[in-house]
Order: structure tokens, then sequence, then C-alpha cells
């Protein structure tokens, strides 16, 4: 992740556009913000959301409430509480993401 021309600013979440992303079970809603080419989201998967795809993307993932299941396709699952972060590279380890009983997310890409 590469970050250049940014300006110091400070982002008031609850006033950037919600959208929502249906996953193959659930929903995500998201609310992105965009710097060149960084993408910074606040995302919230309803209970039982399950991604309706394989991630290449690399990310930096904090969950700030609820609980992750990171499925990898290696096999291993990583479960992340309120607290917790991962991160990876692009195109290192797909991924997809899925919660029983829903979750709130930082995420850095």
């Amino acid at each position: 992740m590469l970050m250049f021309d940014i300006p110091f600013g400070t982002t008031e979440w609850d006033g950037v556009e919600r959208t929502e992303h249906p996953g193959e079970t659930g929903k995500a809603f998201w609310r992105t913000r965009n710097f060149n080419n960084i993408r910074v989201r606040m995302v919230e998967y309803t209970p039982g959301y399950l991604a309706d795809h394989w991630c290449q993307k690399g990310h930096v993932l904090l969950v700030l409430e609820g609980e992750l299941s990171t499925e990898l396709a290696d096999g291993r699952t990583v479960v992340l509480k309120s607290g917790q972060s991962y991160q990876v590279a692009d195109g290192t380890l797909a991924h997809r993401s899925r919660t029983d009983k829903g979750a709130k997310l930082f995420i850095v890409d």
C-alpha cells in the first residue's frame, strides 16, 4: 500500500453514504472513502452474512464489534473478535468473510 498526496483530514463516518452489498447470505453495508489508491471503509455485516466471492485483494481489517470468521483458500478459518485484526497482501491468499451474529469492521485496502 503506497499512500501519497493525502492531506490531513478527519472523517465523520455517520455522514458518509451507506451502500448495500448483498452476500451469498445476509448483507454488508459499507461507508467508503477513497484517497487516491487507498480505500477506507466502515463495514457492517448482518447476522448470517457470507461473502458471495473469494477475495484476492489485500486488506488491513480491524473488528470493532461482533465476531468475524475468515475462511482461507488453504482450508483454515480464522476467528476474530472485537479488538483483533488481520492483514494480507494483494494476491497472497484468497479469503472470504462470514459472521453468525454480525460484525462491524474498519478496513483499509
